[in-house]
């Protein structure tokens, strides 16, 4: 059928024209919305400004036509062909694409938003600078496509497959890559902030320079990726493998990577504040210093020799240990852990106030873990607080934390000193948070036995580098057999009538334990 003919059909009110033969047609800027072309022959057409809005294109035939700046929106094109077809700068937003076959379609600035192209294989396409922001790829192939600039903020990419894409300079904001294959993709400098890309294959990936702050990689593989200067600010990289990636000068603040596979990975200036280093494999690890800065300005670098970076990154969790010489029994536990509930209540979201509790025959051991060496102080204050010798143990924690102010510290540098003040900061303000608190068995409104927290106990700190710095040990402690349970009974409080402990830690101890040792390397950047 002619161009021509078909005009004056449509014009006449005909809208059905399934599976005509429209070859080499010229129909460029005609205006044929909610026509029925389903099937139709449109190869090699011009159909350049076309307006096809609504249009039943299901199954056409577009190989190699011309639809430079058609308006295509809510059309149904599924199982269409458009190989090699001219879409730059259409519309086909809301555009029903599915099973559609786009194999090096030309479509650069097109406008695809909303659309769906679930299984759809774009392989080889040009999409650069496209509009494909909350479109559906859900299993497609976009093997070799030219996505450079795009924007799929919010897109389904779910189980999609991007072998050898280009992503450079994309936004994938919030976009969903779940489970998706991306070997081999460029991704420098592209935005994937809060995207999930949960057990996707992004091996030997070019993200060099991309923003994934906030994104979920729980489970990808990212094995010998380029994540060099990316940003992964709080981002979710638990059980991970970067066996092989290189990560210098990435910026991991506040990262989640629990079970993460580092093995043979490169970490040389990679900020890492507020990061644990617990829970990692992380052999053969390369790194000549790390940025420990809370904003990664570079302020407080730490140099690291081959030998200290195996204990960098094989770090042990925190923790704080109070032993207790006598056992506790199944009402004192609840009394103590409702105690610790409320305690929790007042600090919020500064820790979790929980512990791992052992018990034997004659001794009760509380064990506290914590994210960060920042705290351990702090929680050694808020764990003792139920207890009678609560005052011998925060006394011993104001002297340690003296220690740390002492003439000593004028041997090390700013960034220590800025360490040290933290610490403390952290310290005291639990510690006045606490005292406009009432927290106490009784306050609590629960039954316990006196007698297990008037016992004698044992207070250490152990760090990340599983460095043990004993804080407090009561002088009956480990005595309790010279004594009969009827003593107890009758002298419940003996331990208060007991000489405190006075014994401290030699300064330097202290000064290692916090990890600002008078001997630290220089911190200013090489």
């Amino acid at each position: 059928m002619e161009a021509e003919q078909l005009l004056r059909k449509y014009a006449g009110g005909t809208r059905r024209f399934i599976g005509i033969n429209l070859s080499e047609v010229d129909l460029s800027y005609a205006s044929l919305m909610h026509i029925n072309l389903r099937n139709a022959c449109l190869s090699v057409a011009n159909l350049t400004g076309v307006n096809l809005f609504q249009a039943n294109l299901r199954g056409a035939n577009f190989n190699v036509a011309k639809l430079a700046g058609a308006k295509l929106a809510q059309a149904n094109l599924y199982g269409a062909n458009l190989n090699v077809a001219n879409l730059i700068r259409a519309d086909l937003s809301q555009a029903d694409l599915r099973h559609a076959s786009l194999l090096r379609t030309e479509a650069m600035r097109a406008n695809f938003r909303k659309a769906n192209l679930s299984d759809a294989n774009l392989s080889g396409a040009v999409l650069s600078e496209a509009n494909l922001s909350h479109s559906n790829f859900c299993g497609a192939n976009l093997s070799e496509v030219n996505l450079s600039r795009a924007s799929m903020v919010g897109a389904n990419l779910v189980r999609a497959t991007f072998r050898r894409t280009n992503l450079r300079g994309a936004d994938l904001s919030g976009a969903n890559f779940h489970a998706s294959e991306l070997r081999r993709v460029c991704l420098s400098g592209a935005k994937l902030v809060e995207a999930d890309l949960r057990e996707a294959n992004l091996r030997w990936a070019d993200l060099s320079g991309a923003n994934l702050a906030g994104a979920d990689l729980s489970g990808a593989k990212l094995s010998g990726a380029n994540l060099t200067g990316a940003n992964l600010t709080g981002a979710n990289l638990t059980d991970t493998s970067l066996v092989y990636a290189d990560l210098s000068h990435a910026r991991l603040i506040g990262v989640d990577w629990r079970g993460t596979d580092l093995s043979g990975a490169i970490l040389t200036g990679s900020k890492l504040h507020g990061v644990s280093r617990c829970g990692l494999v992380a052999e053969e690890v390369t790194c000549d210093w790390v940025d420990m800065s809370p904003n990664g300005d570079g302020s407080e670098i730490q140099q690291l020799t081959p030998e200290q970076v195996q204990t960098f990154f094989n770090a042990v969790l925190p923790s704080v240990q109070l032993s207790i010489d006598l056992a506790l029994d199944l009402g004192t536990q609840i009394a103590l852990l409702t105690i610790y509930y409320q305690v929790t209540l007042v600090l919020k979201k500064s820790f979790a106030v929980c512990p791992s509790i052992l018990i034997d025959p004659r001794r009760t051991t509380l064990i506290f873990e914590l994210d960060s060496d920042m705290w351990l102080f702090a929680m050694a204050y808020v764990i003792s607080l139920p207890f009678v010798e609560a005052s011998e143990i925060q006394t011993q924690l104001d002297r340690l934390l003296d220690i740390l102010c002492t003439k000593e510290r004028e041997q090390i540098g700013a960034s220590q000193l800025l360490q040290i003040q933290r610490l403390r900061t952290a310290f005291h303000q639990t510690r006045d948070l606490m005292r406009q608190q009432l927290i106490s068995p009784e306050a609590c409104g629960v039954s316990i036995n006196q007698h297990f927290f008037a016992a004698s106990t044992h207070l250490t700190l152990t760090n990340s580098d599983n460095q043990v710095l004993d804080v407090y040990r009561s002088p009956l402690f480990g005595k309790r057999s010279s004594r009969t349970q009827e003593q107890i009974d009758r002298d419940p409080d003996a331990s208060e009538n007991s000489p405190p402990n006075s014994s401290l830690p030699q300064s330097p101890a202290v000064f290692d334990f916090v990890k600002i040792a008078a001997t630290s390397n220089d911190t200013r950047k090489p």
